[in-house]
């Protein structure tokens, strides 16, 4: 399980949103980037895993 949060919410002083999501870690070493909608500035931001 990894964790996505909105990289666009601190900028403007709004709560980031977070989803829930997994991946296989042998196969994609790299952290995910996906755009997601985020529902406290009403439009799909990037979203980038965290810890």
């Amino acid at each position: 399980m990894v964790t996505l949060e909105c990289t666009e919410a601190r900028k403007e002083g709004k709560a980031p949103s977070r989803y829930l999501t997994t991946r296989n870690k042998k196969l994609k070493t790299e952290k995910i980037e996906l755009k997601k909608y985020n529902p406290f500035l009403r439009r799909h931001t990037l979203h980038r895993e965290i810890k």
